[in-house]
């Protein structure tokens, strides 16, 4: 076995770029649809981590939870309340070095520091 990818379900476009593209940062890799109207199934990343995106109803259920291991959490933590983003507003758990963020189709993203 090697990495592992998780799939989070989406229900708005726009909603799921406003968030993981302008907010987190993310960047798109590709994007998929069988055709033009049809469900979008995307690939967004940052550096190591990659997040796939579906609006497919069969692939997964909302409300999943992922651990992203970052090399600075303060450093995270800073960038994302700086934009203010009106949405979410993590806070910063110091002892435990981690801080959470729901996106807005109820997946928990849980961002921690690895600790020594």
């Amino acid at each position: 076995m090697k990495t592992v990818t998780p799939i989070f379900r989406i229900f708005n476009v726009e909603k799921a770029k406003e968030f993981y593209i302008d907010f987190l940062e993310f960047k798109v890799d590709w994007e998929h649809r069988y055709e033009p109207d049809l469900p979008l199934y995307m690939q967004v990343s940052s550096g190591e981590c990659v997040i796939h995106l579906s609006e497919h109803y069969g692939d997964c259920c909302p409300g999943s939870a992922i651990r992203i291991a970052v090399a600075n959490i303060e450093y995270l933590h800073e960038r994302l309340t700086t934009k203010q983003y009106k949405h979410a507003r993590p806070g910063l758990d110091h002892d435990d070095k981690s801080l959470s963020i729901t996106d807005p189709f109820g997946n928990r993203l849980h961002f921690f520091e690895p600790q020594p």
